[in-house]
């Protein structure tokens, strides 16, 4: 039985027009980005970016641009004290509905319950490691 050939690698130039869309898309995810804004920066067209980047990275572009999101959420939500409403706005989404329900489908809770978690997690942290990192006491902290 042959075996199914493995798709090819793609040359530098192409790898290097995917990274730059890669970190327009890591550096502007909190502004409304679609396709075409992110294959603008690859010189590609829409269809042959899409193809391509998740050839590359094996994960769309809309993927991997909602993972970073989420994963600004959680940092977000770790550390400040802002509503969860406006961390949906601040990490590029439009509506707190759908950040919520996506937040909630990537992390396996909803965003206020998961900051909760994660503060009650740092009581049990001894106080000269909280003092060590920077952190703040959470006695303080509006849940």
């Amino acid at each position: 039985m042959a075996e199914k050939p493995k798709a090819a690698v793609p040359n530098a130039d192409l790898r290097e027009r995917l990274w730059r869309a890669r970190k327009f898309m890591d550096d502007c995810y909190d502004q409304p980005l679609d396709l075409n804004k992110i294959s603008k920066q690859a010189c590609m067209s829409q269809y042959h970016f899409l193809r391509s980047f998740r050839e590359a990275f094996d994960t769309t572009p809309r993927q991997y641009l909602i993972q970073k999101r989420i994963e600004k959420a959680k940092e977000l939500l770790r550390a400040r004290t802002i509503s969860v409403t406006d961390v949906c706005f601040e990490v590029g989404f439009q509506s707190p509905g759908s950040f919520s329900a996506l937040f909630h489908k990537c992390v396996g809770d909803a965003p206020i319950n998961y900051r909760r978690r994660q503060r009650e997690s740092l009581k049990r942290i001894h106080g000269c490691f909280v003092s060590m990192y920077g952190l703040k006491p959470t006695d303080g902290y509006n849940l």
